[in-house]
């Protein structure tokens, strides 16, 4: 603190801020009163560095450096998301990386879906939906994260497809409903697949934008969180996902000319992924056990509906 902010910032208290699975979040209080947020990814404290271990992602999204891009590209484009006060990958002290942000003061974008002005709400989807427009609109002929930009071979749903299919797998051995029905939705899924036509335009997308991934100020203005996982992609990935996250709120943020055979088969990708992630949580001792459950259990649900269970 004292390197980067100089000696007036003395540290009066730090606090464990709670939510995030693949790093840690610290509060740090100072005595001037300032406030800022301390990032750790800590690979021994991810919940999924046992996938990260095995290679079954496409990147490092528990570390700095996709962070610091993202951050950049997003700043300068007018996407608001915390700034960046400092970014340490040295490793000389700690096997982690580790950053200040910016505090942002304020709930998450989900504590205005019970808003009682409707003004309120429709300012600030209304801003959040600018903002999307904006990143899905900057399109690119390759697809991929700004670390590994272009380099990726295969047409990004395919990333999609093996990945669901690694997902439903782990999903059939620990919940009976999904594994007597595993083969079914697995036919379900190569059913969405085959009817993708190829496309060579990619958005910039989030990721895993959800309503716990946005924060508001008491401007009413939102910004970005957790944004390591962004990357040009199809942003029908983008948009299936903010369509069940948002709910009613969907409509501030649609977009008329996506492609409905992806948006299918995202959808279905996204209950996939979602019962194994619940799962996974549920098995590695996340706090929140209850979340966890009923994640693995609605997306189950919402999964065996495509195939009319």
């Amino acid at each position: 603190m004292e390197k980067v902010l100089g000696s007036g910032y003395i540290i009066e208290r730090v606090t464990r801020m709670h939510g995030g699975a693949q790093k840690v979040v610290y509060r740090i209080d100072c005595r001037n009163g300032f406030t800022c947020v301390l990032y750790v990814w800590d690979l021994t404290m991810n919940y999924f560095q046992e996938e990260i271990a095995n290679g079954q992602t496409d990147d490092q999204p528990y570390g700095g450096r996709l962070f610091e891009l993202n951050n950049t590209y997003l700043t300068r484009r007018g996407v608001r998301t915390p700034a960046l006060y400092d970014l340490n990958q040295d490793r000389d002290r700690y096997p982690f990386d580790y950053a200040l942000v910016q505090y942002v003061e304020g709930p998450k974008a989900e504590a205005y879906f019970q808003h009682a002005d409707s003004r309120v709400k429709a300012a600030l989807f209304e801003q959040l939906g600018e903002m999307l427009t904006i990143m899905h609109g900057d399109e690119r002929a390759s697809h991929g994260e700004l670390s590994r930009f272009g380099l990726h071979p295969r047409a990004c749903h395919l990333q999609q497809l093996e990945n669901a299919n690694v997902q439903l797998a782990y999903a059939a051995r620990h919940m009976d409903s999904i594994g007597a029905n595993q083969s079914k939705l697995l036919d379900k899924l190569n059913e969405l697949e085959a009817r993708i036509e190829p496309r060579n335009r990619y958005g910039f997308i989030h990721g895993e934008l959800g309503p716990d991934h946005v924060l508001v100020n008491d401007k009413l203005e939102p910004y970005l969180i957790d944004i390591e996982g962004a990357s040009f992609f199809d942003i029908e990935h983008e948009h299936s996902f903010l369509e069940f996250r948002f709910g009613e709120y969907y409509r501030y943020l649609k977009n008329d000319a996506l492609d409905s055979d992806r948006m299918l088969f995202y959808r279905f990708h996204h209950h996939l992924s979602l019962i194994s992630g619940g799962l996974k949580l549920l098995h590695r001792g996340f706090p929140d056990q209850r979340f966890a459950r009923e994640l693995a259990g609605a997306h189950a649900r919402s999964a065996l509906q495509f195939i009319g269970q």
